[in-house]
């Protein structure tokens, strides 16, 4: 039964895995449709979504089946259980990477200001979401601390952002649309980044048995 238990925590590990791996695409298509305001780029990367959706099926599957077949205890139970709060992470994670795409369609061009702060952020928040995979595969507790001042990072950078666009859109108020819209962009992508720290919070779970709050 130990040998049936790790091979199915190893095919969650993978699950997991591919998942990010496919947020990540999504999230770099949506933001690469917000640079250029391409309508139809953004029409793809959201139904992407879709597949995202799968792999979260997938993974609740799988739990289920190890806990009824294996009956897990104390820190399996735990990395079970925590592997069917990251796929609803990693699902949220890619429904606001989508939401990103969704505002493609109503910016009518050229963007009032280049984008800077925001790509930044998007590369901050898929750096969280690799590393919080990665702690959850090692079980590593530094990487998963680590999350936190991250998280810090990207919260200055969207206070900036937000800054920005207030001056921008008090300035030019014919721009108070974009910059509103923008200015959700930025809030997508900083939640982005606290569902990483979600991530790590639940490896200092596994470990510890104790819930730790990363996002501060």
């Amino acid at each position: 039964m130990r040998q049936s238990l790790n091979e199915g925590q190893q095919i969650l590990t993978n699950l997991l895995i591919d998942m990010g791996k496919k947020v990540e695409d999504i999230l770099e298509g949506c933001m690469e449709s917000l640079k250029s305001l391409d309508r139809s780029k953004a029409e793809f990367w959201i139904a992407q979504d879709q597949l995202v959706n799968d792999f979260e099926r997938q993974v609740d599957d799988e739990c289920v089946r190890l806990i009824a077949t294996q009956q897990p205890v104390a820190k399996d139970l735990r990395k079970i259980i925590s592997a069917m709060k990251i796929s609803t992470d990693l699902e949220r994670m890619a429904d606001l990477a989508t939401d990103i795409a969704k505002v493609v369609r109503r910016i009518e061009g050229p963007l009032c200001k280049p984008l800077v702060d925001v790509p930044l952020m998007a590369e901050k928040a898929l750096s969280m979401m690799s590393q919080g995979l990665e702690a959850y595969s090692n079980e590593d507790m530094t990487l998963a601390h680590n999350l936190s001042a991250q998280d810090d990072e990207v919260d200055h950078l969207y206070k900036q952002v937000v800054r920005d666009l207030l001056v921008i859109m008090s300035e030019k108020p014919d721009n108070l649309d974009q910059g509103m819209y923008l200015t959700f962009v930025g809030r997508y992508l900083e939640r982005i980044a606290d569902h990483a720290t979600n991530i790590g919070e639940n490896v200092i779970y596994i470990a510890t048995a104790e819930r730790k709050d990363l996002n501060k």
